[in-house]
């Protein structure tokens, strides 16, 4: 390999149609601040689309042949359930790659799956119904869920109408069955916790993952009656109430020093438990009595300006050359 091949990296993402969401497009700007980034580096990055055509970015692949391929792909053809297909190839091909392995991706991508591999872990993760668990299950009484889609991130399919309170089995299956129509995809059921909501992220360094400034969430302004939850509006409507009232906060007072160590190693726990590698992030809800509960783990998180991780890192003193660094180490 030449000198200027060792400085050759591919940047793997996703195609994005011009009709695609928000969330979608958003990969766009990712992809431009991580070529942006490397370029300033020295480096010579070239991006490469993805998709169910296998071997159209093999070809282009074989053709950089870059050292390193530069991992941002969030989706196949639109399907989050997808997503673990391009390190999989990456590693039948022996290319290596940023960020989370296969396994990881696919682990953490899968909801159920994940939260299933927390409990056996004894981190605590909100209990979950599913189709069919919830066709003859005992719910709690009162019990308050928030229907979620089991592969899809980045809100996808959160809204108003996520939100029910049920104590009968057979109504919370249908709602799951209307859900699954609109989502176009698989549901479930999470009982929902009414507190506080943070954002963990991590970056790896020589001795293993750092974690980033702690950000929350704040729901400013919120009616009583209007759930507190980062639903899609929130992350992608700028003209909505939900986008302009749920500010990221890296501010905390000492009363929360306890709390904060506390969700720094179960992030941590996370980590090794998963098998991640680069960066991540996890989220959580605290509870009233001021239990963190594990909601999601993020792989590869969005390194867009205005993501959460990028705001983490910046927080910490890093800039976006500075944390891609770090990434690029991770992987090799």
């Amino acid at each position: 390999m030449t000198r200027n091949a060792r400085r050759r990296i591919a940047i793997l993402h996703g195609e994005v149609p011009d009709n695609a969401p928000e969330d979608e497009q958003d990969v766009l700007v990712e992809v431009a601040t991580v070529k942006g980034a490397l370029g300033r580096m020295g480096y010579e990055a070239l991006p490469v689309v993805f998709s169910l055509d296998v071997p159209r970015a093999l070809s282009a692949l074989r053709k950089i042949e870059p050292a390193l391929v530069f991992n941002l792909v969030e989706s196949v053809q639109g399907q989050g359930r997808l997503i673990h297909l391009a390190p999989a190839v990456l590693d039948s091909v022996g290319l290596p790659y940023t960020g989370s392995p296969t396994e990881a991706i696919f682990l953490t991508s899968h909801k159920l799956l994940t939260k299933q591999f927390l409990r056996s872990a004894n981190i605590a993760t909100p209990a979950w119904f599913c189709r069919d668990i919830a066709n003859g299950a005992l719910l709690p009484r009162g019990g308050r869920y928030i229907i979620k889609s089991v592969w899809e991130h980045a809100s996808i399919g959160l809204d108003g109408g996520s939100i029910l309170e049920t104590e009968d089995a057979a109504e919370l299956r249908r709602r799951l069955e209307e859900r699954a129509v609109l989502v176009k995809g698989e549901v479930f059921a999470e009982a929902f916790v009414d507190g506080r909501e943070f954002n963990i992220s991590l970056l790896e360094g020589p001795d293993g993952p750092e974690v980033l400034p702690h950000a929350e969430i704040l729901f400013v302004d919120y009616p009583e009656d209007k759930p507190r939850v980062v639903d899609y509006k929130a992350k992608w409507d700028e003209g909505s109430f939900e986008y302009s009232h749920t500010p990221r906060s890296f501010d905390f007072p000492a009363s929360d020093a306890g709390l904060l160590a506390s969700l720094s190693e179960l992030s941590k726990e996370c980590w090794r438990l998963f098998g991640l590698r680069g960066y991540a992030r996890v989220d959580f809800r605290v509870d009233a009595e001021g239990r963190p509960w594990v909601l999601e783990i993020n792989v590869n998180p969005c390194l867009s300006p205005d993501g959460g991780f990028y705001a983490a890192a910046r927080q910490a003193g890093l800039g976006i050359e500075e944390a891609v660094q770090r990434i690029l180490e991770a992987a090799r």
